[in-house]
């Protein structure tokens, strides 16, 4: 069992879904990290942990970013299982995988002469409730760099750009009357389906790139009416809009608005990221995954979802999300596929020799 898998299987038992776990393999990463010579700083935000570890004295700094946290899992999830060439458990593949790699790497790299190029290991505890606590903090305070991997599970591919995201509720007001005679009234929750509609066919719904084909927009929660024989006077509805790299959230409310009396209430955003493949650290790495795997073409797309990445792009520091192979994450069968951790390990390591 080679180094990467036995530190991803231990990885694997902490139960790191809530705060207190993730925070508890930190401790247990920052142990591992201290036994193997290399120096770790614990920064604190909320109550939630973060571990940085930094080898080298250049001026250049290349940022590995992971998490330890994981969605929450059934308790034989977290008994990491092997079968087959691949290694079941929860955040087996998201991402601990990616953070055991980082952490061998690390360890190989801290006696590698690495000339102009300074390597910051970022560990985090909160990226699958949103990042506000950890690497939102970290960039805030400086802990920047001039690329930066996170090791999401990208099947050795990258993902170079990523949608931004909106997500608002809307409360609709209508006018309440007897069902049995509904001409009477103004049905909000029929309201709400107008607007909806009305909402796919605003000009921000219709875009698109070479990338992507469209916004991503799901109406995701309804709340109207209380009994079979009113009219609704009232209904809420939720979005959640994850828009191109190449719009603006501030223009897509704006359209929204033009559209809607309603009262809008915005509970998150978030910056897409908007990189481009001509971007030189991007070129060299996928020289690097070329010469460590058998693809002749490295996959290059875009995310529908969001990572930690976002927090970095709003500085305009190249972010993108590289990592492992593994399936279902977030499902009952989560695993990572064993073979591609140590060349994930490799590329790491080479490419950071060439920074």
């Amino acid at each position: 069992m080679s180094k990467t898998l036995k530190l991803l299987e231990k990885l694997i038992t902490y139960d790191s879904s809530t705060k207190e776990g993730a925070n508890d393999t930190i401790d247990y990463c920052k142990e591992w990290l201290n036994k193997h010579n290399l120096e770790t700083e614990i920064v604190m935000n909320s109550g939630y942990k973060m571990l940085i570890c930094t080898i080298g004295q250049g001026d250049k700094t290349l940022v590995l970013n992971g998490h330890v946290d994981v969605v929450s899992g059934k308790v034989g999830q977290f008994e990491p299982k092997i079968k087959n060439g691949k290694i079941y458990g929860r955040g087996s593949a998201d991402m601990k995988a990616g953070v055991a790699a980082f952490m061998v790497a690390m360890t190989e790299l801290q006696n590698v002469p690495l000339n102009d190029t300074k390597v910051q290991l970022q560990l985090v505890t909160d990226e699958e409730i949103g990042g506000n606590n950890c690497t939102a903090y970290l960039t805030d305070q400086g802990y920047l760099g001039d690329f930066v991997i996170c090791a999401e599970p990208t099947q050795l591919g990258i993902g170079f750009q990523a949608k931004g995201i909106l997500q608002f509720d809307i409360q609709l007001s209508g006018k309440s009357a007897h069902g049995s005679r509904p001409w009477e009234g103004e049905n909000a929750i029929e309201k709400a389906f107008q607007f909806y509609n009305q909402i796919l066919n605003l000009p921000f719904a219709k875009s698109s790139t070479d990338i992507y084909e469209s916004p991503s927009i799901n109406l995701a929660k309804i709340n109207g009416g209380d009994v079979y024989n009113k009219v609704p006077d009232s209904c809420e509805i939720s979005f959640d809009i994850r828009y191109l790299p190449t719009q603006n959230k501030d223009d897509i409310l704006e359209q929204i608005k033009s559209i809607t009396d309603g009262e809008i209430t915005v509970n998150l955003t978030g910056p897409a990221v908007l990189n481009e493949t001509t971007n030189p650290y991007i070129q060299q790495l996928i020289t690097t995954i070329k010469e460590h795997t058998i693809l002749e073409e490295v996959p290059l797309f875009g995310q529908h979802g969001f990572a930690d990445t976002r927090y970095f792009s709003r500085y305009n520091v190249p972010a993108i999300e590289f990592g492992p192979s593994g399936e279902s994450w977030h499902g009952d069968n989560e695993c990572a596929i064993i073979d591609s951790l140590d060349i994930y390990k490799d590329i790491i390591v080479s490419y950071t020799k060439h920074f």
